[in-house]
C-alpha cells in the first residue's frame, strides 16, 4: 500500500467517474438500496440498528451506491474471479480479517468476468486484486494472494488514511458476523498448502512443484490442476509492463511470443475473449510450423478458464473451424 499518511494516495490512481453516478440495482447481498437507508453507517454503530452485511457482491451497476459507502467506512474492493485459484485462497482470509475488525470496514467482492467496466476501471492487469475505496477515491493496496498478517497490517494502515480523511463510520455488526468460524473452511491438503505458502513468498516454481505432485497422486485433482494452470500464469505476467508489452505486440503482429504475452495479461486481468480472439487470429495466420505452439497455448487457457465457461466454448467452436 501507498504511504498511509499521504493524501497522494487518493488521487489518480483509476478512474471510476463512468461508474459513480450509475443507477444502482444492489447485488445480492449489496448494502441496501441508498447508502442512507436504515442501517447505514453514520458513526457510531447505534445499539439495535439494522446491521448492514460486512461482506458482499458489487456490480458495475451497483457500484455507484458503493462509491457512496466508502464516504463512511472504508470499502475494501476484492477483485477476482471464479476460475483463478489465489482467488479463491486470497477471498476467505480477506473475509476472516474483516469480519474481526467489527464493522469498523466492508468488502465488496468484484467479479470480474461479469463486471468488466469494474476490472477497467480499476485497471486489473492481474487477479486477485485489492484496493480500497475511503471518501469516493480508490487507494491500491495489493496484487496477488498475500499472507493473512500482511492483510492485517495493510487494513491497518487503511484504517489510519481513513480516519485522516474522516472516514470513520461503523457497521452494525449482526450476531452471525460477530465472531468468524475458524472451521468453515476446510484444511488445505498438505501439497495445495505448500503450494499456497510458495504463492505467498512469491515463489512460483516452488508452487508449480506441490501442484504437479498433487496432480501426480491425484491426476483428477481439478484444484490442483487450476491451480497449476494459474500459477503458471503468474509466473509468465509476474513484472511484465503491460503497455511496452502491448506496444510489442502492436509492433509486430506475429511475433508468438510477444502476442502470448498480451494473452496471458487480459486472461490475468479479466479479459478473456481478448485473450482467445488474439491467440484465435494468430493461429489462423500463422504457418504450420508454428501452429502447434499456438495451439498449446489455447488449450492452456482453455483449462484455466474452464471447459463450461462459454467464453471458452465459443472459442473452441472457432478454433474448431479453423483446423478444418
Amino acid at each position: 500500500m501507498s504511504d498511509p499518511t499521504s493524501s497522494a494516495v487518493l488521487r489518480g490512481a483509476v478512474d471510476l467517474s463512468s461508474l459513480r453516478n450509475r443507477p444502482a440495482t444492489p447485488a445480492a447481498g449489496a448494502p441496501g438500496s441508498s447508502p442512507t437507508a436504515p442501517g447505514a453507517p453514520t458513526g457510531d454503530a447505534a445499539p439495535g440498528a439494522p446491521a448492514l452485511p460486512l461482506v458482499f457482491d458489487a456490480t458495475d451497476q451497483s457500484f455507484g451506491e458503493v462509491l457512496e459507502l466508502s464516504r463512511t467506512v472504508p470499502v475494501v474492493v476484492d477483485l477476482w474471479a471464479e476460475w483463478c485459484g489465489p482467488c479463491k485462497q486470497l477471498s476467505p482470509v480477506l473475509e476472516k480479517v474483516v469480519a474481526e475488525l467489527a464493522g469498523r470496514v466492508v468488502l465488496a467482492k468484484v467479479d470480474v468476468d461479469a463486471n468488466p467496466q469494474l476490472a477497467q476501471g480499476f485497471r486489473a492487469q492481474s487477479i486477485p486484486m485489492v484496493v480500497a475505496l475511503v471518501a469516493g477515491q480508490p487507494v491500491p493496496l495489493f496484487t496477488g494472494a498475500v499472507p493473512e498478517q500482511q492483510v492485517r497490517d495493510v487494513l491497518a494502515q487503511l484504517l489510519q488514511l481513513a480516519a485522516q480523511h474522516g472516514v470513520t463510520g461503523v457497521v452494525p455488526v449482526g450476531p452471525a458476523e460477530a465472531e468468524p468460524d475458524a472451521e468453515s473452511e476446510p484444511p488445505l491438503p498438505p501439497l495445495h498448502a505448500e503450494a499456497f505458502a510458495a504463492i505467498e513468498a512469491g515463489d512460483y516454481d516452488r508452487a508449480v512443484s506441490a501442484y504437479e505432485r498433487a496432480l501426480a497422486e491425484n491426476p483428477r485433482d481439478a484444484d490442483a490442476a487450476a491451480g497449476l494452470g494459474q500459477v503458471k500464469l503468474l509466473a509468465r505476467v509476474q513484472n511484465v509492463d503491460l503497455q511496452a508489452a502491448r506496444a510489442a505486440a502492436a509492433a509486430a503482429p506475429a511475433d508468438i511470443a510477444a502476442q502470448f504475452v498480451v494473452a496471458d495479461l487480459d486472461v490475468a486481468g479479466g479479459h478473456v475473449d481478448d485473450a482467445f480472439g488474439r491467440l484465435l487470429d494468430l493461429f489462423a495466420a500463422a504457418d504450420e510450423s508454428d501452429r502447434a505452439e499456438v495451439r498449446t497455448r489455447l488449450l492452456e487457457l482453455f483449462d484455466l478458464v474452464g471447459d463450461s465457461d462459454a467464453r471458452v466454448i465459443a472459442a473452441r467452436r472457432r478454433f474448431t473451424s479453423l483446423l478444418f
